[in-house]
Formats: structure tokens, C-alpha cells, sequence
């Protein structure tokens, strides 16, 4: 199999693996390693899928550097989970959260954590169609939070941090879903990060969650006992039957990031695609970028005709020249161009080509 049986998907999630990690899984579909069976069949607490989970974990760890006082867990629930589980687990003194609200899924997260104890949001850019990320004076901090909780990379919106807020003693908390394995992070600067995997690491079903191990056991009583990170921590990930398969998905995708040099090797060609892709939008005539070229993601890269039948009619062509999922979402319009690590750079490419004979057609 190669790209020209493929087309070039720039969905936002679940999104395009990398083609040798599909082939991989392919060939050891039915027969996972002479097993004769296949990791859909095998029992998770079978010595293979030991091997796989904790290949999985320690390939992770080398790939962002984790230390040993953090938990890698493989969970379920999507991001979404994490937005009630954070706050179920986290909020242990004063109850009280800061949160930057720069996209639908901070929104989100701030809600659920509004229903076990105080947010304090310090600010916004939802006036603005979350086309920026705000700066927050840390004099407005809130000294003895729990946490305080940030979306690193805005899929919807196409914004990214590129500073971290200075939290002191108050443990950061990050939503990494669409940008994990992209850029080099210091893990060591949050308490606990998490991200749906069905963006950059494999298919839907399986959510990370790194987090330090003095922000563990502290869940009151009536909380679930699937959503206490302690319980998960105590049984690696295996207190129930996980989502095996897409685990056996991520650590493929684990062991081809190394192969390609690791994340900061894929941070460079990521930044590379980035700027290819932006510099065609801001020199067109036809297409601009509404997000402050300061905060521009590097995964999604959102754009618009200003014309929103053209824009229409500019994803439908895409679609038949072999470039899809280019509609931006639904609650924004326009496209994105989300080009995770797995769109190779031919991919980024064929898009631009694919906008400047648009352009040409229709000026």
C-alpha cells in the first residue's frame, strides 16, 4: 500500500495514523506476533498485552521525558472524562480553580469543574471568536488554588500556547489532545496532562493521563471508583478490561515517532508544514487566517474565502481532488487544515497547490 491509494485527510479527530503503523497492525491483525490471536482477543491480563502496555508506557515516557514521580495511565472516557475527573481528584484544599478560557473545550472543562467546587475564570477571548490567547497578569492568580487549567492547542480555533502561564506552587493543568508528540514539552512544568489519543497518537478509545504522584489520593469517598486516579494508578491502567486495541494502536504510533527521530525531529518538520501552509494564506488573495500570528497552532490551521458559499464549494472540490475533511467546525464554518504528525509534507503540498489553482478559478 501507498499514499496513492489514500487520500490526504486533514481531519481534526479521529485523524490520519501514520501509513507504516496501519500496515503494522494490518499484518498482525489476525496473528499478533505468533500468538495466533489477535490483540482484540487476548485477555488484558495475558503476559502479551502485559508486554504491550508496558512497552506502550515506557516508550511514552522516553518520548516526553517523564520522570519517575509522574503516572502514565491509559484511561477511557475521551478529554471529555477528564473535565469531571480532574476536578473530582484535584480539588483537595481550597476547591478553587483558575482557568483561561480560549476555546469551546476550556468552556467545557470550566463547567464540570463548576459543578464540585469554585472557577475562577481570569480570562477569555470568546468575544473575539477565541482568535487569540489572552495574557493573564499573575498578580490576579489565585493563590491557593487546586489547579489551574489551560487547552494548550485550540483544535477548533487554530490557536496554541507558545509561553506557559507561571503557576508557582499551584499544579498547571493542561489539555494536550491535539497537540501531544508534536512539540517537545517539559513535563516537569505541569501536574498532570492529559489528551484523547484520536488526534495525534492512534484511534478513539483510549485517553493518557500523566500526573505527579503528590496529586494522587486525595478523591473523596463518594467518587467513583473508576474515576480515582489512585485506583488507576494501583492497577496500571488494569483495574477493568482497558481498550486494548487502541492501547496496541498508540504504542505503534510510540515506537514510529522514535523511528523518525523523536519528537523534537517532528517538532521541526511540524513547524515546517506550519509555516509552508500559512505563508501561502497570508501572500493569497482570496484566503486569510483570523488568528493573531503570534498564537497560531501547528497542527490546526484554520482559514476562510470570506465568502461562505465559497467556501463550500472550495471543500467539495478538495474532496474530489483527494484532500478531505478541510470543513472547518461546525459552530465556526470556514476550513481547518488540521496536519497532525502524520500528514507528511507531500500532503501540506498538495493543499497549497490545490488553493492557489482554486484561487486562480475563482478571483
Amino acid at each position: 500500500m501507498n499514499q496513492k491509494n489514500r487520500v490526504y485527510n486533514f481531519s481534526a479527530g479521529p485523524s490520519m495514523l501514520p501509513l507504516e503503523v496501519l500496515e503494522s497492525a494490518a499484518a498482525n491483525l489476525t496473528n499478533y506476533c505468533g500468538c495466533g490471536m489477535s490483540v482484540m482477543e487476548m485477555s488484558h491480563r495475558s503476559k502479551e498485552f502485559a508486554s504491550i502496555i508496558q512497552e506502550a508506557e515506557q516508550d511514552l515516557r522516553d518520548l516526553m521525558h517523564i520522570p519517575d514521580n509522574y503516572k502514565v495511565l491509559f484511561l477511557q472516557g475521551g478529554g471529555s472524562l477528564q473535565f469531571s475527573m480532574i476536578p473530582m481528584n484535584l480539588f483537595r484544599n481550597s476547591k478553587k480553580a483558575d482557568f483561561i478560557i480560549t476555546g469551546a473545550w476550556a468552556k467545557k472543562a470550566a463547567k464540570e469543574a463548576a459543578k464540585y467546587g469554585e472557577v475562577n475564570v481570569l480570562a477569555s477571548s470568546e468575544e473575539d471568536v477565541y482568535t487569540y490567547i489572552p495574557e493573564v497578569d499573575p498578580a490576579n492568580f489565585t493563590k491557593d488554588a487546586d489547579y489551574f487549567y489551560i487547552t494548550y492547542n485550540n483544535t477548533i480555533y487554530g490557536t496554541r500556547y507558545t509561553k506557559l502561564p507561571e503557576t508557582g506552587d499551584v499544579p498547571l493543568v493542561a489539555d494536550l489532545s491535539s497537540m501531544i508528540l508534536s512539540e517537545d514539552l517539559d513535563i516537569t512544568k505541569f501536574g498532570l496532562v492529559f489528551a484523547g489519543a484520536q488526534k495525534n497518537v492512534g484511534p478513539a478509545g483510549v485517553t493518557i493521563v500523566i500526573v505527579r504522584e503528590d496529586l494522587i489520593g486525595f478523591a473523596e469517598k463518594n467518587v467513583p471508583t473508576m474515576l480515582d486516579y489512585k485506583i488507576q494508578a494501583e492497577n496500571n491502567s488494569l483495574y477493568n478490561t482497558p481498550p486494548c486495541f487502541a492501547i496496541y494502536m498508540a504504542g505503534l504510533t510510540f515506537k514510529w515517532v522514535k523511528a523518525q527521530g523523536g519528537v523534537a525531529a517532528l517538532q521541526k518538520i511540524n513547524e515546517d508544514k506550519a509555516a509552508m501552509l500559512y505563508d501561502a494564506i497570508d501572500n493569497s488573495k482570496m484566503f486569510s487566517c483570523p488568528v493573531a500570528k503570534k498564537d497560531r497552532s501547528l497542527m490546526n490551521v484554520v482559514f476562510v474565502t470570506g465568502n461562505p458559499d465559497l467556501d463550500k464549494k472550495f471543500i467539495a472540490e478538495a474532496k474530489e481532488a483527494g484532500l478531505v475533511n478541510l470543513g472547518g467546525h461546525r459552530t465556526v464554518g470556514g476550513m481547518r487544515a488540521s496536519i497532525y504528525n502524520a500528514m507528511p509534507v507531500d500532503g501540506v503540498k498538495a493543499l497549497i497547490k490545490f488553493m492557489e489553482e482554486f484561487e486562480k478559478n475563482n478571483l
